[in-house]
């Protein structure tokens, strides 16, 4: 049986009971259409980057997603990219950048491959794959046919789309994503990125010099994959930032009076994880036996030797997600994908 740890950045998770690789989109779709031919439980692994799988493992056919190949075509002053899954989403980014081409440079260093990215609406420092997602192609499991998914049909929210909301319907294929044949970033939508680039929001700056901000801050974070780095050994954000109804920012605002908070579409207001996790009594680098979280990030869960279980994560994040309950009235939700396991209530 092949373990499922070395598969993730977690380092966590059991043994499949079978595994497979597929090198090509054909392949994927043959090895999926033939598991649910025989009722075989089905487990799709990309990068492993935003999974949390039990200590048990996975009780059916793993397929891990290793298909390549990118193809671009350019549209006046639009380039059309078409990455298959199983391409490096960092990999792409950095392509992109070099090609003088504009729309995703924000979200360089963020681990995993390029099917993760619709599934989760991968998102940073002011952009989201949302706004370049031109369409998605998939395998859908219900209908057994191979479908082109048009950005509007993508169902896309905060780190939400069609395909998260139902996992076990739509494998990607590939994703084609529409992007601006320009040297300059995006306009910069996030403070932070603005000021460490010495710009206002809704300033541009060359793609470079974006990547390289970009990637400092999330290094500063621990956010950025390194051997040499325990905070890496995780899955990202574990926790949304919590979006909350008018109701809801105002009993927050009894309890916590001047908290941080952002207005979002539909009268929302957005209060940042982080800042209720260290407002609850949980600082960088708390420990609860083998894990804690992450000593740059108070987002990030992490298994800094390797030596913890799954379980063991699982009761941290409880920990964290109670407090904040308990001091604020918020319930945090999980931001990665559970496989085998819950976080409970």
């Amino acid at each position: 049986m092949e373990m499922l740890a070395p598969y993730t950045t977690l380092h966590l998770g059991g043994p499949a009971r079978d595994f497979a690789e597929a090198t090509s989109a054909e392949q994927l779709v043959s090895l999926v259409a033939e598991a649910d031919r025989t009722s075989t439980p089905t487990l799709v692994l990309g990068g492993g980057s935003n999974l949390v799988v039990a200590d048990e493992g996975f009780d059916g056919l793993v397929i891990k997603v290793a298909t390549e190949g990118v193809t671009f075509t350019r549209d006046g002053e639009q380039i059309v990219v078409t990455a298959e899954a199983g391409e490096d989403w960092d990999a792409l980014v950095a392509r992109a950048v070099s090609e003088g081409w504009s729309g995703i440079e924000c979200m360089s260093g963020v681990p995993g491959q390029v099917g993760s990215t619709p599934i989760q609406n991968v998102g940073a420092y002011g952009q989201e794959v949302a706004q370049t997602v031109r369409c998605v192609r998939a395998y859908d499991r219900l209908t057994r046919q191979v479908v082109d998914i048009e950005a509007r049909q993508c169902g896309f929210s905060y780190r939400d789309s069609v395909f998260k909301r139902d996992l076990s319907r739509y494998v990607v294929l590939a994703v084609t994503y529409t992007l601006e044949v320009s040297g300059l970033s995006g306009p910069l939508a996030y403070e932070e990125l603005a000021r460490r680039l010495g710009t206002e929001v809704g300033g541009r700056v060359p793609l470079a010099e974006a990547r390289e901000a970009v990637l400092g801050l999330r290094r500063g974070k621990g956010m950025v994959l390194d051997p040499g780095d325990p905070d890496t050994r995780s899955a990202g954000s574990f926790f949304t930032n919590p979006v909350l109804t008018a109701e809801q920012a105002a009993e927050l605002a009894v309890r916590a009076p001047g908290h941080p908070q952002w207005e979002v579409p539909g009268g929302l207001v957005k209060v940042p994880a982080a800042w209720l996790i260290e407002q609850a009594g949980f600082a960088k680098g708390y420990e609860r036996g083998p894990v804690r979280i992450s000593t740059k990030h108070t987002l990030a869960l992490t298994n800094p030797t390797g030596a913890a279980t799954t379980r063991d994560l699982l009761a941290l994040a409880r920990e964290v997600r109670d407090g904040v309950r308990e001091k604020f009235g918020v319930t945090l939700v999980n931001e990665p994908v559970m496989v085998g396991c819950i976080l409970g209530e």
